[in-house]
């Protein structure tokens, strides 16, 4: 089915391009002013697709500009929440070691 498929679409743009070449060909105007038509075309074409290009352009770096900032804010909240437990930790020990300095201290003071 793809080959079929591919096959009616190079037929119509062989028919297209035919239909063109005979358009200019039999076209009532001189060859200076078919010429200037079809420049003026690949100019309108050509300043289109840029203009596509650069939204397009513009729109993925807005999305990755994005996508780093979110993963930056994920990263940061996943920084914060590790301090917090190691910090929890640290307190945590540092508390059992003054306990134990509490408990040695009480014994040399007797």
């Amino acid at each position: 089915m793809s080959n079929k498929a591919g096959s009616t679409l190079m037929g119509l743009v062989t028919g297209l391009a035919i239909g063109a070449g005979l358009g200019i060909l039999y076209a009532p105007d001189k060859g200076s002013r078919t010429r200037e038509k079809i420049n003026d075309g690949y100019d309108d074409a050509k300043n289109n697709l840029k203009l596509k290009y650069d939204n397009a352009s513009d729109e993925l770096k807005n999305k990755i500009s994005l996508f780093k900032q979110n993963n930056l804010q994920n990263t940061y909240d996943d920084m914060i929440s590790n301090v917090s437990h190691k910090a929890e930790d640290v307190i945590s020990f540092l508390e059992q070691k003054l306990a134990d300095l509490k408990e040695q201290n009480a014994k040399l003071q007797k």
